[in-house]
């Protein structure tokens, strides 16, 4: 696996010290969606002097199948710790939801045979998506949010549903970061004008990198002006350490606007 720079290797340190302290547990509030008799768990950070009167960019982060279950507190394992540093937190105020899977859930429709995976063409969102669907939903109707900004990101499981969401919504984010995920080509066309950020670890063993490079190729070939990819020689299924270790990874995510 290719060596971490010395930046990312303060970064992912900072993200160990943050975990054992507590950090994200206590600035994410746990909550439970309820909709048509199904629960969603939830973690969500409010701007630090939330004001109702304000509208804030809201960001959904969804995570990899490793962090699935019902604790409510392993969706948090990777990238909370982008938004409950001091210095973030006061750069890039936003409504931050970090919903989390069941351990028997799926966030995107997909057949798995090993490590290989077919996307469907034209699939019915999963249970899980749909509860995702509706918590987003709540929040644009119930809270302050502005919605040019709405962000949304995901790795893994999390990076294949950000693909998913985006599809079936492509006029509801500013802007998408899915890493090491994967979609069915035929539904990129509806979202060719999103700014997208692809990210990818060229020898990942879980998720094949041909995965993210067709969807950039298909996405250019398609007109897309928006949309990049960087790929990481080297580095296996954890290539979000890298992609959250890019000096403009949030700055850029917030410059996007509707």
């Amino acid at each position: 696996m290719k060596k971490l720079s010395i930046i990312q290797m303060l970064l992912l340190a900072g993200a160990c010290m943050s975990a054992f302290a507590g950090q994200p547990s206590d600035l994410f509030e746990k909550k439970d969606f309820v909709y048509k008799g199904d629960t969603l768990h939830y973690r969500i950070l409010y701007p630090e002097h939330y004001d109702p009167d304000k509208k804030y960019p809201f960001i959904l982060f969804l995570h990899g199948a490793g962090e699935r279950g019902s604790d409510n507190e392993s969706q948090l394992k990777h990238g909370s710790f982008l938004f409950t540093s001091p210095e973030n937190r006061n750069s890039y105020p936003a409504i931050v939801i970090f919903p989390q899977c069941p351990a028997d859930g799926y966030w995107a429709p997909m057949e798995q045979d090993g490590n290989d995976r077919i996307f469907p063409e034209n699939p019915k969102p999963t249970p899980s998506m749909r509860m995702v669907e509706q918590l987003v939903r709540h929040y644009m109707k119930q809270e302050s949010v502005d919605r040019n900004r709405m962000y949304i990101l995901g790795l893994s499981m999390g990076g294949m549903g950000t693909f998913d969401y985006i599809c079936r919504h492509p006029k509801q984010f500013a802007c998408a970061i899915p890493i090491c995920g994967g979609v069915h080509l035929e539904r990129l066309k509806k979202v060719r004008h999103m700014p997208i950020r692809i990210y990818h670890g060229s020898v990942d063993p879980v998720v094949s990198v041909e995965f993210s490079r067709n969807a950039f190729i298909e996405l250019k070939a398609l007109g897309s002006e928006k949309v990049e990819y960087k790929e990481y020689t080297g580095v296996e299924h954890d290539s979000w350490n890298n992609a959250f270790a890019e000096p403009d990874f949030l700055e850029w995510m917030f410059r996007q606007t509707k």
